[in-house]
């Protein structure tokens, strides 16, 4: 017989989180907590590369997953509270907290530059993500810390563990055309947007690392997600339960996306950041074959095939770029020299950035180089298309061209029980026209002032037969018009004062 969650008592712990404040976390996720498994990512940065550039982005998958797993108890035990027709169970409420907690269980060396930059490196065709490891990496630490039982005593069976991996990762069942979930009925759906919401992208994994990444990198953050928790109720729309908001939040809700787009454009798409990335991954791929972990059975896997074995990839963290420094393979030996270069700054020269008109420029990046090296003139250095690097860097609201406010429902003080959508019009006329743009980056792996002047004059060239405008890499991107000049200030009796408009 199973025994009944343990009220939120004694057998909590409680920690002083930098962003939450003192929380209580419960003894089941502590269980999980000391773990290898979910100890090793004290060693991944958040935010991977950017603690390169900003010194203050310093902070873990550990704490955020912490975070997450905080903000989702609160949120379940406010929709609980609120509207107890929903019939919100605790299980439910520990399910949802667990999910927030080990969402993160699958990621790699420097966060999302091993499974969206590095993997598809290696193999151009893998589907591989983050949530799929993170998946198995759940199954694994209960399967290797014997916890499966102390899953039971908290309440907890097999279709709950199936919720909570399927919080994290979707349906589990890819060949179901329908992706039907299996761990809730319909009617407890909407548990499914609280940690990971792919109906809009409005969930507490965004509202941790916002206000987490905020504070480390010294970034004002605008969205009130405790605001947002007061006003949140759950309606039906459309046949289906989902977690909806009062009219007036819809201008917090594009601060939400507001704040997710200066993240994006001053700090995760940061142009030295984006490069750092780029070398980063090429001495992993040069490390691929000869940089070997041990894997189940004591089975020597490449970093890639890791992603597949739990028991090799818990041993892959940040420290894999010491691992590669300090080695004295020679075989190596060309990696070591990329991450050299990383650590004292010898950096690939930004030459400059623009926006492309081409629907798909990834696509087009090696006829670019060769079309940019074909501008070069006689008397300067000569380049090779080899020695560019051209990236594409994406920058939207977090669902391509789509407005993520469309798919958000809201209920009004006069007719609480309808919910409906708030056109962009009726919010504001100085809202975004497009939600979404992409930019050419072009960078030189030479770094002699001759190959940059080279590189400089293609770069130039390219954009004027493209009728491009390019921005030269000093230039940061514009993120708010300038201010206008003072207006003079007129003397009067020997003195100055300021002209008043009123």
């Amino acid at each position: 017989m199973q025994a009944k969650i343990k009220s939120r008592g004694a057998d909590y712990k409680v920690f002083n989180d930098s962003i939450h404040g003192h929380i209580q976390v419960h003894p089941l996720c502590i269980k999980i907590m000391d773990t290898l498994q979910f100890q090793r990512l004290r060693q991944i940065k958040q935010l991977g590369c950017c603690y390169y550039v900003f010194p203050g982005a310093s902070h873990n998958r550990f704490e955020h997953s912490i975070g997450v797993s905080h903000l989702a108890g609160m949120l379940a035990r406010t929709l609980k509270e609120r509207q107890p027709e929903l019939n919100i169970t605790p299980q439910d409420v520990l399910c949802v907290e667990i999910a927030g907690l080990c969402h993160d269980l699958g990621h790699g060396p420097f966060s999302h530059v091993f499974d969206g930059v590095f993997i598809p490196s290696i193999d151009p065709k893998s589907k591989w993500k983050h949530e799929e490891a993170s998946v198995k990496m759940f199954d694994y630490l209960i399967k290797e810390n014997n916890l499966k039982e102390q899953f039971y005593a908290h309440g907890l069976n097999d279709a709950d563990m199936t919720f909570i991996k399927e919080q994290i990762y979707g349906p589990l069942d890819k060949e179901d055309k329908n992706k039907k979930y299996k761990g809730r009925p319909e009617n407890k759906h909407f548990l499914y947007e609280i940690v990971a919401n792919k109906r809009n992208g409005i969930d507490v994994d965004k509202w941790d690392y916002f206000a987490r990444d905020c504070h480390m990198l010294g970034i004002s953050n605008s969205f009130d997600y405790s605001r947002f928790m007061k006003f949140a109720k759950v309606m039906k729309v459309d046949g289906e339960f989902q977690i909806c908001t009062r009219d007036k939040e819809v201008g917090n809700l594009y601060d939400m996306f507001h704040t997710r787009n200066c993240l994006h454009r001053r700090a995760y798409q940061h142009k030295v950041n984006k490069i750092i990335e780029t070398m980063i991954v090429e001495a992993l791929v040069l490390a691929n074959d000869h940089l070997l972990i041990t894997g189940t059975n004591g089975k020597e896997l490449k970093m890639s095939e890791a992603i597949h074995d739990m028991v090799a990839y818990t041993k892959m963290t940040d420290n894999i770029l010491y691992e590669l420094l300090n080695t004295k393979d020679p075989k190596l030996q060309q990696s070591r020299d990329i991450i050299t270069n990383v650590l004292s700054r010898k950096l690939y020269k930004c030459i400059g950035q623009t926006s492309p008109k081409d629907d798909n420029p990834r696509a087009l990046i090696p006829e670019m180089k060769e079309e940019l090296v074909g501008f070069q003139q006689e008397e300067l250095a000569k380049l090779n298309s080899s020695d560019l690097v051209i990236l594409v860097v994406d920058l939207n609201y977090g669902m391509g061209s789509a407005n993520p406010i469309d798919f958000v429902r809201f209920y009004s003080k006069y007719d609480p029980e309808q919910a409906t959508m708030v056109r962009k019009s009726e919010v504001s006329n100085m809202l975004p026209e497009k939600f979404s743009e992409q930019q050419i980056r072009v960078y030189c792996k030479l770094r002699d002032k001759e190959s940059i002047d080279q590189a400089t004059h293609c770069f130039v060239q390219w954009c004027e037969s493209k009728k491009y405008k390019p921005k030269f890499g000093n230039v940061e991107p514009e993120m708010t018009p300038f201010k206008p000049e003072p207006r003079p200030q007129a003397k009067q009796n020997g003195r100055s004062r300021t002209r008043l408009s009123l």
